[in-house]
């Protein structure tokens, strides 16, 4: 099957609800499609994301019931879990000042990574100690006070920093979601699942948060519901 560009995989996509039986899909093009995942924009680079691959039919089974049994579950060949892990923050801090000391070769170089690393080693640190809930909420009073003199960044308690966490992994997802229509393999995003059982199930650790469970497989005609709806490109486009 030839690939399909940008464009195609953007017009082939659809939340695919009812999956194919009689159609197979190739597991390490789904694993493949997840290392695309890995390549999408992510923020200050931390890569706070964990991406559970699921094709174990047993396991493919409990995790449907988790999420209702509802069709994008229950009839998808495999699944795709992806996961936050802001508690995961110090570790791929670690890794991000490794891989910058790694690129050094001269003192020309090392003048020119001192920026980056007073970055990881300084102000993200301090940013994802918003984490915990009542550091968070210093954090977000000094960003009050500072923004009454100067441009200042407030997204900064434990409610902005899930957010941003999430928003990462979206996109992610979304990377995930087009390689997979390249190749001509469907997938549904779901978020009704009950987390709490999802989450015992896949053995995840209390700071972990699940995104959205990814159906994955080849449409059957009645999986796609209806034509493709979206609202007028004029009602939402605004040039400034």
């Amino acid at each position: 099957m030839k690939e399909k560009t940008v464009s195609e995989a953007v017009a082939h996509r659809r939340s695919v609800r009812v999956y194919d039986p009689e159609q197979s899909i190739d597991t390490q093009k789904v694993k493949s499609a997840i290392e695309q995942a890995t390549l999408a924009p992510t923020s200050s680079n931390l890569q706070l994301w964990e991406f559970y691959h699921i094709s174990n039919p047993e396991l493919l089974k409990q995790i449907a019931k988790t999420c209702y049994n509802q069709p994008a579950a229950k009839t998808a060949q495999e699944l795709v879990i992806p996961v936050v892990r802001l508690d995961l923050w110090r570790e791929r801090i670690q890794s991000n000042i490794e891989f910058i000391r790694s690129n050094v070769k001269t003192a020309e170089d090392e003048a020119k990574i001192k920026g980056a690393l007073t970055y990881y080693q300084k102000i993200i640190p301090q940013l994802y100690s918003g984490t915990s809930y009542f550091l968070g909420l210093l954090h977000k009073i000094k960003a009050s006070l500072d923004g009454m003199r100067k441009v200042t960044y407030r997204e900064v308690t434990a409610g902005d920093l899930r957010v941003v966490g999430h928003k990462s992994v979206a996109l992610a997802a979304q990377n995930f979601m087009m390689s997979m229509a390249a190749q001509g393999y469907d997938t549904c995003p779901m978020e009704g699942f009950d987390s709490k059982r999802l989450k015992k199930l896949l053995n995840l650790p209390s700071g972990a948060q699940i995104s959205m469970v990814i159906g994955c497989g080849i449409r059957k005609p009645e999986g796609v519901y209806g034509k493709r709806f979206r609202i007028p490109f004029e009602e939402v486009y605004r040039k400034l």
